[in-house]
C-alpha cells in the first residue's frame, strides 16, 4: 500500500464516521449498520487514512476500486468479508465505490458480555486484507441474511432485549466467519501446500546459515513476513494443514536441527543452543526435553555409547 503523506485521522465514535461519510446519525450510538450504497462522501475532504475505535465487519458484493489494509491493496471485484478490529490502519482509494454493508460495533457495547472478552478468539480480526474471506454465493446469502436481522433489529424500538438479541446475532455472524474461513483454508489447500514448501525453505536456509547466531530463534513474524502474509493467517494455515500453530512448527524444525547437530558434530550443547538462536542454553534444554522427553545431554548419548 502507498505510503500516505498525511498522518492517519482517528475516528472515536461511531457517530463521527457517520458524519464523515454523509450519513444521519446512528440509530444505536454502538452499533449501526450501513448500506455503503448511501455513503456521500466528499472525495476531496476525505482523509488518506483512518484508524477506528470500533469494530467494523465489511461485506462487499461488488465494489470498484481497492481498500488499503495494513501494508497492501485488496481487490473486492469477487466481493467477499473483511473484519476490521479497533486500532487498524485503513486505507481508501479515491475512486472507490461502495456497494454492500458494513456492521460497526464499539466495544463498549459487548461490555458485560461474554462475546466481550471472547471476541479475541475470533483469528481473522487479526489478517490482512489480502486474506479476507471469499464466500460461495450461498455463504452471501447466509451472510446477508444475519446482516439483515441485525439491520431489522435496529430499526425496532429499543427494548430489554434488543441488546441480548444484537450481541446474539453478532456472535452467530462471527461463528460463520470462522466456518467458511476454515472452508477457505480446504478450498485453498494447493496454494497453501506451496506456502507451506516456501515456509520450509525459509525455516532450513535460516538454520542452515546460522543467521540464529545474529538474529536469534526465527520469529512467526519473521516468516509471515517473508511469505507476505499476517502472523495470525500463517498461524491458522498452518494448523489447518499441519495440526501445529507456526510457533509449534518452528519449535519442531528447531528441535530437528538440534538432533543433527547433537548426533553429527562435536558442538557442546551450549554451543549448539547459541548456534540455533537461544540467548541461553537453559532454554535449550528445556524446550529439548519438553519436545523429546529427553535432555540434549541425554538423546546424545544414545548414540555414542560404547
Amino acid at each position: 500500500m502507498k505510503k500516505s503523506n498525511q498522518p492517519p485521522v482517528t475516528i472515536h465514535s461511531i457517530t463521527e464516521l457517520h458524519r464523515l461519510v454523509g450519513l444521519p446519525g446512528p440509530a444505536h450510538p454502538l452499533i449501526s449498520l450501513v448500506d455503503n450504497t448511501k455513503l456521500n462522501i466528499e472525495r476531496e475532504r476525505f482523509p488518506e487514512t483512518l484508524i477506528l475505535d470500533f469494530y467494523k465487519i465489511s461485506y462487499k458484493q461488488t465494489l470498484n476500486g481497492r481498500i488499503g489494509y495494513g501494508q497492501g491493496y485488496y481487490d473486492f471485484d469477487e466481493g467477499g468479508m473483511i473484519f476490521t478490529a479497533p486500532h487498524q490502519l485503513l486505507a481508501i482509494d479515491k475512486d472507490t465505490e461502495y456497494y454492500g454493508l458494513s456492521l460497526l460495533i464499539h466495544p463498549d457495547f459487548l461490555r458485560g458480555y461474554q462475546l466481550g472478552t471472547s471476541i479475541s478468539k475470533y483469528g481473522f480480526f487479526s489478517y490482512d486484507t489480502n486474506e479476507a474471506l471469499h464466500l460461495s454465493e450461498k455463504e452471501k446469502e447466509t451472510i446477508v441474511s444475519v446482516l439483515e436481522n441485525i439491520g431489522q433489529e435496529l430499526t425496532n424500538n429499543i427494548d430489554d432485549f434488543s441488546q441480548d438479541l444484537l450481541v446474539s446475532y453478532l456472535e452467530v455472524l462471527l461463528n460463520y466467519g470462522n466456518r467458511f474461513y476454515k472452508r477457505q483454508f480446504v478450498t485453498r489447500k494447493a496454494v497453501n501446500h506451496d506456502l507451506l514448501t516456501k515456509l520450509e525453505t525459509i525455516l532450513t536456509h535460516y538454520l542452515d546459515t546460522r543467521q540464529g547466531l545474529q538474529s536469534g530463534l526465527p520469529t512467526v513474524e519473521y516468516l509471515a513476513d517473508q511469505l507476505n502474509l499476517s502472523p495470525r493467517y500463517l498461524s491458522d494455515m498452518l494448523r489447518s494443514l499441519t495440526g501445529q500453530s507456526a510457533q509449534q512448527h518452528i519449535h519442531q524444525k528447531v528441535i530437528d536441527k538440534s538432533k543433527e547437530y547433537l548426533t553429527n558434530t562435536n558442538l557442546s550443547v551450549a554451543e549448539i543452543a547459541y548456534e540455533l538462536g537461544f540467548e541461553y542454553p537453559q532454554s535449550f534444554n528445556k524446550l529439548f526435553k519438553n519436545k523429546t522427553a529427553l535432555t540434549p545431554v541425554a538423546f546424545k548419548a544414545q548414540f555414542f555409547t560404547n
